[in-house]
């Protein structure tokens, strides 16, 4: 079982810098890949960026690659996601989730098997 705790969301203007955290606990946290994905009003969740057990490989959607940043601190046990130049588009919840390993695809929400409750993110222009 794994439990999952976001935090850092808020109000940005456009341009600007956020660090959302994922906090988690359970002894097998290492075990899992970690994806955040983020759902606007009105839209289906979708796939924001996935990293490995290592921490060594990040994989992102095209619509933040370049601007946000995945990485993960086994030995906190703790999954951050690094968005800069933030644009109103962004604005969204942004949810962490986890997953086994042996997907086909971690890009998929039914590739996860644990996720957190959220954390908004309002980016003003």
């Amino acid at each position: 079982q794994v439990q999952l705790v976001e935090s850092g969301g808020g109000l940005v203007q456009a341009g600007g810098s956020l660090r959302l955290s994922c906090a988690a606990s359970g002894r097998t946290f290492s075990s899992y890949a970690m994806g955040w994905f983020r759902q606007a009003p009105g839209k289906e969740r979708e796939f924001v960026a996935v990293i490995n057990w290592r921490g060594s490989s990040g994989y992102y959607a095209d619509s933040v690659k370049g601007r946000f940043t995945i990485s993960r601190d086994i030995a906190k046990n703790t999954v951050y996601l690094q968005m800069n130049s933030l644009k109103p588009e962004d604005t969204a919840v942004y949810y962490c989730a986890a997953a086994r390993y042996g997907r086909s695809s971690y890009s998929l929400v039914t590739a996860y098997d644990y996720w957190g409750q959220g954390t908004q993110v309002t980016v003003s222009s």
